[in-house]
């Protein structure tokens, strides 16, 4: 039977707060104090979370733009790589052809 983590109150230990004992119980100035401080924090955190959220739509778009680019210099390089293997083809035959000739005229030439 595996072992039990369940958690019983059957001892009772005392709670100590985390605060300072000066704050820990808070008269009404410092409870206003505090919870002005809260509402800056969270209109800090709430500004900062829309400015991360803009830059990450930013980078969704830049990504996606990205992709679509690289799909297009893909079929560049097909398109490129076709047009040098077509003219080294040409090339390639056109060189095979002057060079059998100018062989062949050298050895009529050797052979008078």
């Amino acid at each position: 039977m595996p072992p039990s983590h369940q958690y019983s109150h059957s001892q009772s230990l005392p709670r100590h707060s985390v605060l300072p004992a000066s704050t820990a119980t808070p008269s009404m100035g410092g409870a206003s104090s505090m919870s002005m401080a809260k509402t800056r924090q969270y209109t800090n955190l709430h500004t900062q979370l829309a400015q991360l959220n803009a830059n990450l739509r930013d980078t969704e778009n830049l990504l996606r733009m990205t992709a679509v680019q690289a799909e297009d210099m893909r079929f560049l390089g097909g398109y490129v790589g076709a047009l040098f293997m077509g003219s080294a083809k040409v090339l390639g035959e056109e060189g095979v052809k002057n060079d059998t000739e100018g062989e062949s005229g050298q050895d009529k030439s050797s052979e008078a």
